[in-house]
């Protein structure tokens, strides 16, 4: 072993020892640390009931906003968006002034935790339930000599050997693609991590989720245990092949909704141009995304663009003293406190309470594809997740000071133990 496999791997300011054995992590989306209580409670995960008597069982936090591509990227970096430059799902281009998905590599300002660990000669496997993340998480590594495979259940009948690292995954390995709104779409992520680590014998892998679940059911609810009952089964088996195995969340899920089921919405735009008039301000939320039977694209987080025709100050005040607002900041203020990169962050930044959701204008939310009373995320009453391991790990943290983007930092050092 080289000097500089001996002595494993420094990126982003962190550093890795070289794993023994492989190295998990699972990101369980909007997985509410009371999903895996009840599932447990209710019997239904006996390896998982084990893993937290004989491993390491802590709560974590989160990063605000409590979402998918910055969370995910920052477990994939080990750092906070503030580093890495991914602070939602969707932004305002700071340079083209256009609202767009933040799914881009170009968006990444630092390599991954995968990256590095291919450049050392590992393994590298990425499996993620929606092809969103998949170019993100795959930036910089190299699909052609046999060492690396990153692609998504949604898209895995179409991958290629230059692209993803293996051909039609669908095919290879036997797993017919899902629908993209099911909880069928996370199982084949279990699924071809376990076939991977059995064929591929990757030295770093991660799985990570959707959260259509999640936003369904509540925990205890038959759905929800049904879905942790069948990820139970997919842990024993990644378990019993020797990997050490990290599982935490990318945020929470909460209740966002009125006694008579509808969803609890304060439409920031519509307030806005009813203070100001139209065009004073701009309202950009950060959870949008194309999968909006999910969440209508309503969360707990939203950022705004301000004119001169408005004070900044005067804003802060006016919204602070709404109901169902939990926190109001300037940019710096709110970038300094949920490090985030300012650049790519409005001119205030809008939390609401536990059980409301943020909107921007009423008439542009189509809510119709809800099927059940509104669940999502996205505030800071979403940012305690789980934070698992199969080993035993003393001096670990807890929250707040324990950060899901802690993960590889923690599992490598179980799996080279």
């Amino acid at each position: 072993m080289s000097e500089a496999l001996a002595n494993g791997i420094t990126v982003n300011g962190r550093s890795y020892p070289m794993p023994k054995t492989t190295a998990v992590a699972i990101c369980l989306d909007g997985c509410e640390p009371a999903y895996i209580d009840k599932a447990i409670e209710a019997g239904l995960m006996p390896t998982m009931k084990r893993i937290r008597e004989t491993g390491t069982m802590h709560l974590a936090h989160s990063v605000v906003p409590s979402f998918t591509n910055p969370n995910n990227m920052s477990i994939a970096t080990g750092r906070p968006p503030a580093i890495h430059g991914i602070c939602g799902n969707f932004l305002l281009d700071p340079d083209t002034k256009e609202e767009v998905m933040m799914n881009d590599p170009r968006f990444l300002r630092v390599p991954t935790i995968f990256k590095s660990y291919y450049d050392v000669g590992c393994k590298i496997a990425i499996v993620t339930a929606k092809d969103k993340l998949r170019a993100l998480l795959g930036h910089g590594l190299k699909f052609d000599e046999g060492r690396a495979m990153c692609f998504s259940t949604e898209k895995s009948d179409t991958t290629t050997l230059e692209e993803h690292g293996i051909n039609n995954a669908s095919e290879e390995l036997g797993l017919p693609v899902p629908s993209v709104y099911s909880a069928e779409l996370s199982e084949y992520v279990f699924a071809a991590g376990v076939k991977l680590m059995k064929s591929f014998k990757p030295d770093i892998m991660y799985l990570t989720t959707t959260d259509y679940v999640q936003h369904k059911s509540e925990p205890g609810a038959a759905q929800a245990n049904s879905f942790y009952e069948m990820f139970d089964r997919y842990l024993t088996e990644l378990d019993e092949l020797g990997a050490a195995i990290i599982i935490t969340g990318d945020h929470g899920m909460k209740p966002k909704h009125k006694a008579d089921g509808t969803p609890d919405v304060i439409y920031l735009q519509d307030q806005m141009d009813e203070w100001y008039g139209e065009g004073a301000a701009r309202v950009i939320l950060p959870i949008t995304d194309p999968y909006v039977v999910h969440h209508g694209a309503l969360g707990s987080f939203a950022t705004a663009y301000l004119t001169d025709k408005v004070t900044e100050v005067e804003v802060i005040n006016r919204l602070s003293a709404m109901e169902g607002i939990e926190v109001v900041l300037n940019n710096k203020d709110a970038c300094t406190r949920f490090e985030l990169p300012e650049d790519r962050v409005g001119d205030i930044v809008i939390i609401s309470t536990e059980n409301k959701v943020l909107g921007t204008n009423a008439n542009r939310h189509d809510l119709t594809a809800l099927e059940v009373p509104l669940r999502s995320h996205g505030g800071l009453s979403e940012q305690v997740v789980p934070f698992i391991v199969n080993r035993v790990l003393p001096d670990m943290p807890n929250a707040p000071e324990l950060r899901n983007f802690d993960a590889y930092f923690y599992v490598t050092k179980a799996a080279a133990l």
